[in-house]
């Protein structure tokens, strides 16, 4: 199982930015998915979590500026960040708990490499 994750890059205060993270390889079912962030010299903190298509928490710090989707057809997260701050400058990481078809009872959760996104003007 691989999570793959995109998206992220150098954008300027107040715009907006979409990261993709798509899970692939021998998945029975993934319970729930969700986006960490690891900003310079700080640990990594929750962003937003997904479960079942329903977002079911969001940082205080972003909420009502980026929202998390996914597409269950192509097991893939979304998270839509608008009127991003330099505070949102971390490393993003993407995460699922998921079921193999190897042992479909198990959840375990597998994370993505990590993609920057920069917020400067």
């Amino acid at each position: 199982v691989q999570l793959q994750a995109s998206g992220g890059g150098l954008v300027q205060p107040g715009g907006s930015l979409r990261l993709s993270c798509a899970a692939s390889g021998s998945i029975f079912k993934i319970d729930a998915m969700g986006w960490y962030r690891r900003a310079p010299g700080k640990q990594r903190d929750l962003v937003a979590t997904i479960i079942n298509g329903i977002p079911t928490n969001y940082a205080d710090s972003v909420k009502g500026r980026f929202t998390i989707s996914v597409d269950a057809a192509k097991n893939t997260v979304y998270l839509q960040m608008n009127t991003v701050k330099p505070e949102d400058t971390a490393v993003y990481y993407c995460n699922a708990l998921l079921r193999t078809y190897s042992e479909p009872a198990r959840r375990d959760y597998y994370w993505g490499q990590g993609t920057l996104v920069t917020v400067s003007s």
